[in-house]
């Protein structure tokens, strides 16, 4: 059985509870070496571990912190085809481009990018008020972050790799990782070469640590030990919302992205315009990865009308030809069909696609369902939730009016997309969609379908609830996103050899100033 990195150190489960081994998703077979599914005793070790060190790592010089990021980046180019080829296995997602020419060097990126936020202090957001004698900036929480990763996306997201992962180190926090048992193994090899550049830059070895696996009920207890400082977690609505609860009673801040559909709206000057590219761009965004993106485009409100009419006709023949769609595992095939066939329960008809799973291992035809708009309103809760996979529902709407009613109607999401005409049909339309849908989405899209996330400073990957459990704040995107793993000091009257850096008068990065009630922002030349 595989070792796990506690304390610092490659060992064996302390208490395994069984053992489990990746499963290729086309076949159904088991690969790959045995993996432990931890106990308890695993668990504390990490956790007494990653507490010891807490304020070591805290205090670390933040050009540390930026070379460990800059090196694990570079580590991860140097094994790219041995990380391509053992995800591609695990996950059946396509070598080319999503893992080696698209997700892996989005990975190395946003490490780099975090590097830069270090070096920067553009994280910490240092803000001086001279007449008050006040300074303040964010802080490391002195306490370890818990990481849970998804299981669809072996590189960006993992949880010993991606945009949560940087994020808490930039802020200098432990990390416990809990690996996604879909892709044991790309885990595995990502944690060694962490653990590597860990060493290289003379960082506490038990900075970072990797659990492969462990049962609900433990995780929940976990979740809700005061001795973590916040915890990371992209997945389920329903594991979202658990861990939550465990965190809120011991007073825990949980960054959680769990679920959304990423309502789409197609204007009618558009559909007159390019409906049929608009029909094709739909099919390749929904089927894009198997469906499993949790920017999806779940829900497609698509006026009524002959454009309408020709649009859902090229669309619906496009999903029906569509080969059946290879998914991570066959729990994502059971959730998928479960959710279609909920959505036909309240009232969504079949119009592409076999809406069943089909062929060996875990597959899942493409799928295409309609609704008018009366219908969707009337049971928008149950019409709006999540089917993680190559599905998505249209809703038909008769005018403005009810396509705001839509709009109205949606829970939180990630992103809102409106498709409109060139030649300004539309406008008004736009203007009062776009107000209804606005406040119940992070990141408003004008002409483009939502899958791909940008990993920029400017990105908001998150939204309200049940998107995410905190609108304020971003899972992609640094320094932004490295503020989730913060707290905030501020220092009253300190002398100023006794400040942080930023915060001297003599200071490293860009600060917020106060000088007699006139705030500016100005670069300061370092210390």
């Amino acid at each position: 059985m595989e070792p796990i990195l506690i304390a610092g150190q490659w060992q064996p489960s302390r208490d395994p509870v069984g053992g489990f081994r990746a499963v290729a998703p086309g076949s159904g077979e088991a690969i790959g070496p045995e993996f432990p599914r931890s106990g308890p005793q695993d668990l504390e070790a990490a956790l007494a571990a990653a507490s010891a060190i807490a304020d070591e790592l805290a205090a670390a010089a933040p050009a540390r912190i930026a070379d460990f990021l800059d090196a694990y980046a570079t580590g991860i180019e140097a094994a790219a085809d041995a990380l391509v080829a053992t995800a591609h296995a695990e996950t059946a997602l396509p070598t080319a481009p999503r893992l080696s020419a698209v997700e892996l060097p989005r990975t190395c990126n946003q490490l780099r990018q975090a590097a830069a936020a270090v070096r920067a202090y553009a994280w910490t957001h240092p803000v001086i008020d001279t007449q008050a004698g006040l300074r303040a900036h964010y802080a490391p929480l002195h306490k370890p972050v818990l990481i849970f990763g998804p299981n669809n996306f072996p590189f960006a997201f993992n949880a010993v790799a991606g945009s949560d992962f940087a994020s808490s180190l930039a802020a200098r926090n432990p990390v416990i990782a809990k690996a996604h048992p879909s892709h044991p193994a790309t885990s595995a090899l990502l944690a060694r070469i962490a653990h590597a550049a860990l060493l290289a830059n003379d960082l506490p070895a038990a900075a970072v640590q990797l659990l492969y696996d462990f049962d609900s009920e433990r995780g929940l207890r976990l979740a809700g030990d005061r001795r973590l400082g916040a915890i990371g977690f992209t997945g389920s609505r329903a594991g979202g919302m658990a861990l939550k609860a465990a965190a809120d009673r011991a007073g825990i801040p949980i960054y959680a992205e769990m679920s959304s559909v990423n309502p789409v709206f197609l204007l009618p000057g558009a559909l007159r315009e390019r409906g049929d590219a608009l029909a094709q761009e739909f099919f390749a965004s929904c089927t894009l990865g198997s469906g499993q993106f949790c920017t999806n485009p779940g829900v497609v409100a698509v006026s009524a009308g002959a454009d309408g009419d020709a649009f859902v006709a090229a669309a619906a023949q496009r999903f029906a030809d569509a080969a059946p769609a290879v998914l991570f595992s066959q729990g994502v095939q059971r959730h998928l069909a479960d959710a279609v066939e909920r959505l036909r329960a309240a009232g969504a008809q079949v119009v592409a696609g076999a809406a069943q799973s089909a062929g060996p291992g875990a597959r899942y035809a493409p799928t295409l369902l309609t609704v008018d708009t009366d219908s969707f309103v009337a049971a928008a809760d149950a019409l709006q939730e999540e089917a993680f996979g190559p599905v998505s529902l249209l809703v038909r709407y008769r005018d403005t009016t009810e396509a705001v009613a839509v709009a109205r109607a949606f829970d939180g999401n990630l992103t809102g997309s409106l498709h409109s005409a060139a030649d300004g049909s539309d406008d008004a339309a736009y203007a009062r969609i776009a107000a209804a849908l606005r406040p119940r989405v992070g990141r408003l899209i004008d002409d483009k379908w939502p899958t791909g996330v940008a990993v920029s400073p400017a990105m908001q990957h998150g939204g309200p609830y049940p998107s995410t459990s905190h609108a304020g704040f971003t899972s992609v995107g640094m320094p932004a996103a490295i503020r989730r793993y913060a707290q905030l000091h501020s220092y009253d009257q300190v002398r100023d050899d006794r400040l942080p850096a930023e915060l001297r008068d003599a200071n490293p990065g860009k600060v917020q100033r106060c000088i007699d009630g006139v705030w500016t922002v100005a670069d300061v030349a370092r210390a």
